[in-house]
């Protein structure tokens, strides 16, 4: 077997370039660079088995090694399947590859990610994949980039000089969410509900000091995974993700949310990367 490496470069965010590389209907579409009616069936969760599968339904069983949204995705092939679904996981042409792995690294670039393909080949195979490659990336370019013009996506980020435990506490409980939830001195949020669980609902009340102007950020939860991530789509139907990721003593942030049409992207990004920053001010000074 030998280690191959394809690169590209991509003009999307990495949350937007994860949906589109494992996505049930986007997956089908890049992949047919390899074969036509390519598909995958798996529950996508770290440990679960994965069958790689072409339109006859034959193809190869895998697991998913390891998972790390949206920075890294592992997988180890173990067998092949038949078209009647028969698994094949000792015949001397399956022990010559089994524990190859295929794995995907997405690496921030500014407002891009670089993709990272490593494959364990059989040298045999290697022509077919050089060629191939390049044509997949093309088809998760043209995905990826197509979606982020027509659906854009803003993404921002902060380091905190805390544990992840003190960050998810301030993060989510009302009493310090109106300590910090708002962009500059001259606003304050007075009141903050929050039903921390999928499907709970949530109300942060933002005010100018002066009474000027006024509104209710609200949404639902759509997925809390404690001390990683936060999913919820806010009450006009944009959906947001919130990371939190653990660096040394320290805590990073990053949040992605749909861009609300009625704004500019950077008026946006400002507003709600000033935001983060009062948070981790409000952190690190408590």
């Amino acid at each position: 077997m030998k280690r191959k490496q394809y690169k590209t470069t991509i003009n999307a965010p990495r949350e937007r370039l994860w949906e589109v590389l494992w996505g049930e209907k986007s997956y089908v579409e890049w992949t047919s660079a390899f074969a036509e009616g390519s598909k995958v069936e798996t529950d996508w969760k770290e440990g679960g088995k994965v069958l790689f599968l072409n339109a006859e339904n034959e193809g190869m069983v895998a697991r998913i090694q390891e998972k790390k949204e949206p920075e890294k995705m592992v997988f180890i092939h173990l067998g092949m399947v038949d078209k009647n679904g028969k698994e094949d996981f000792e015949s001397p042409m399956v022990k010559a590859w089994s524990g190859a792995e295929e794995i995907y690294i997405l690496k921030e670039n500014g407002e891009k990610t670089q993709l990272t393909v490593k494959l364990d080949l059989d040298e045999g195979h290697e022509d077919y994949f050089d060629k191939a490659w390049p044509k997949a990336f093309e088809k998760l370019k043209d995905l990826a980039e197509i979606e982020k013009q027509e659906n854009q996506k803003i993404s921002v980020k902060t380091e905190i000089n805390a544990p992840a435990d003190k960050v998810w506490k301030y993060w989510t409980e009302p009493k310090h969410i109106t300590q910090w939830n708002f962009a500059n001195s001259d606003w304050h949020s007075p009141a903050a509900k929050n039903d921390l669980k999928e499907n709970g609902k949530f109300s942060y009340r933002m005010e100018a000091k002066d009474g000027s102007h006024g509104f209710d950020f609200e949404g639902v939860y759509n997925k809390v995974e404690p001390y990683k991530k936060i999913s919820y789509t806010l009450s006009d139907g944009r959906k947001t993700h919130v990371y939190f990721s653990k660096k040394g003593n320290s805590t990073i942030i990053e949040e992605t949310f749909d861009a609300d049409k009625s704004h500019s992207a950077e008026m946006q990004r400002n507003g709600w990367q000033a935001i983060l920053d009062n948070f981790k001010n409000y952190v690190e000074r408590n």
